[in-house]
């Protein structure tokens, strides 16, 4: 059986959301969570570069029924003034988990060093995680993709499907061996 997420994806730019150029991060990472992940995109949206926006719509999607299980947002994760998609996330978070991203950022390295010049953050809010993409579609779609192998396991956990983490060495009293 395949387990299939409920995926949710929001693009944070003026720029787009004005009109002004065409989204292609945000329809990229779609494709993908629909080939790859496997996933159902049920939602997307694009906003400004606006921190009570942003906040507002993770909020909502955290919060629908049935659950959507990821929340991916592309776009402010840079050094411009505007950019608030961290600032945004992090208000809403209820369990920050930095340690996604910093190994999106060490697979993504030795194809570009400014990994490092995206601030996503990636928590948790209810059973959605949130991860913070950067807006060009080459580095949301690199860092996404970097994240594939773990996103599942990690999806599953959030649910409350997975206990034992599948390790051969887990035992059943709750010992540690």
């Amino acid at each position: 059986m395949t387990v299939s997420f409920r995926v949710a994806i929001l693009t944070c730019s003026d720029r787009c959301s004005l009109g002004q150029t065409a989204d292609t991060s945000g329809p990229a990472l779609a494709r993908l969570v629909t080939k790859q992940l496997p996933g159902i995109v049920v939602a997307t949206h694009c906003l400004p570069d606006d921190m009570d926006q942003i906040s507002n719509k993770l909020v909502e999607w955290a919060h629908v029924t049935p659950p959507i299980d990821l929340i991916l947002t592309t776009g402010g994760t840079g050094l411009a003034p505007r950019d608030v998609t961290p600032e945004a996330t992090a208000r809403v978070l209820e369990r920050r988990h930095p340690g996604l991203l910093e190994l999106a950022r060490l697979r993504c390295m030795n194809k570009t060093p400014r990994v490092y010049l995206s601030r996503g953050e990636c928590g948790t809010l209810g059973r959605s995680l949130i991860i913070n993409l950067p807006g060009s579609e080459r580095g949301a779609v690199e860092t996404f993709v970097s994240l594939l192998d773990v996103l599942p396991h990690a999806l599953q956990i959030l649910r409350g499907e997975v206990q034992d983490h599948g390790r051969p060495d887990n035992n059943t009293d709750g010992r540690e061996s």
